[in-house]
């Protein structure tokens, strides 16, 4: 009897294990490969036509030139505004240092005679639509600041690599792609694990990485 009642605990799990990968098994395996890591601007926009965008949580120094007294350093909003000793609320989230350079010289002008002002980052957070997520068996699962030139193994390194439980390769990117949501397929496992260096590529701004768990 204890026989019967084991063997069919076997049966009933092998059945669940079988049921999971018809569900799972081809989502990774089905899923295009990006090309290892280069600049492809078919598949988005040019990477080298990359500005950094001011997000939330950012401080800016703004220096305007002749007018230290109304210089400073300002932290941008968590509705990705700032207000400065003379104007309030401009727009900053979004915006590339210079463009908003030009608008507080815009508002200054009411107040101030041909204002020059120079916008310095000190901080970086970027906007959520800049930063790159990781999430799933990655050591330390986080958002990440996107920077030029970016790829696969830059971003493993940042989030302290897979964990002993992580299926590498069957992890995947979605990225926008001219407005649509697109899926690739990663080899994760074999670029940290195996050292393969075909598996690293380019990582874009926006991009989110999914790890999966492994079945064992």
């Amino acid at each position: 009897m204890f026989m019967i009642k084991k063997g069919k605990c076997f049966i009933t799990l092998l059945i669940a294990f079988i049921s999971t990968n018809l569900l799972t098994g081809c989502s990774s395996s089905d899923l295009q490969n990006l090309p290892s890591a280069t600049t492809h601007p078919s598949l988005t926009k040019n990477i080298n036509d990359y500005n950094y965008l001011i997000g939330p949580g950012d401080s800016l120094n703004i220096f305007v030139w002749g007018n230290p007294e109304i210089s400073g350093t300002f932290d941008v909003r968590p509705d990705g505004k700032i207000s400065t000793s003379l104007v309030d609320d401009i727009d900053a989230s979004g915006r590339t240092p210079s463009d908003l350079a030009r608008s507080i010289e815009a508002r200054l002008s009411e107040y101030v005679r041909d204002p020059i002002v120079t916008v310095i980052v000190q901080d970086f957070v970027g906007p959520y639509s800049e930063q790159v997520r990781v999430i799933g068996e990655a050591s330390q699962p986080k958002a990440i600041n996107y920077r030029e030139n970016m790829t696969l193994l830059d971003v493993m390194v940042a989030v302290g690599g897979l964990t002993e439980y992580a299926d590498g390769n069957d992890a995947r990117l979605i990225r926008v792609i001219n407005g649509q949501q697109r899926q690739f397929g990663l080899k994760m496992g074999d670029l940290i694990r195996d050292g393969d260096i075909q598996a690293n590529i380019d990582i874009l701004p926006g991009d989110i990485i999914i790890i999966p768990e492994a079945w064992f």
